[in-house]
């Protein structure tokens, strides 16, 4: 049975001091645990998690694993639906949703345990990410996991359809 996952992708415009312009950022999270601690390129997820098709959409996930991740609630307003990406075994729906104030500056992180070091016996709890960043698109594709990276195209194709750029 295919793993269905489900993320949230929180986008924002940012308008330069002058007023005259605007920059599109992305919210992504730098992925926890010993594995990611000294990884930057390939390293960063939106915030996502599995979740049980007859139990919740992929919406109501999407808007839970945010906030089980990064500790914070989801901005309200309407959403995009950007499609379902293939990342290795699991199928991720990804959405997204313009920030409405997020305040970043003091994420709680979920944690997974993972016994560490391997083979010691020893349980170990770790962040599920360990920070979370607004990043300019160009860098955020440079970062995001080799899978995730077709969903800033997503996002870029969907707000110029939206008259965003």
């Amino acid at each position: 049975m295919p793993v269905t996952s489900a993320g949230l992708l929180v986008y924002r415009l940012v308008v330069s001091a002058s007023g005259g312009s605007s920059a599109l950022e992305v919210l992504i999270a730098h992925m926890g645990g010993p594995f990611w601690q000294r990884k930057d390129a390939g390293a960063w997820t939106i915030p996502k998690g599995e979740y049980d098709p007859a139990e919740e959409s992929p919406l109501q996930a999407a808007r839970r694993e945010f906030r089980e991740e990064l500790g914070i609630d989801p901005p309200d307003g309407p959403v995009v639906e950007l499609g379902s990406f293939a990342a290795s075994r699991k199928t991720v729906s990804v959405f997204a949703i313009e920030d409405t104030g997020l305040d970043i500056s003091r994420p709680v992180f979920g944690e997974f345990e993972l016994e560490w070091p391997p083979r010691s016996g020893r349980t170990v709890s770790f962040p599920e990410v360990d920070r979370v960043e607004w990043m300019q698109p160009a860098v955020a594709a440079e970062k995001l996991t080799a899978s995730q990276r077709p969903v800033i195209a997503a996002l870029a194709a969907a707000l110029g359809a939206h008259g965003v750029s």
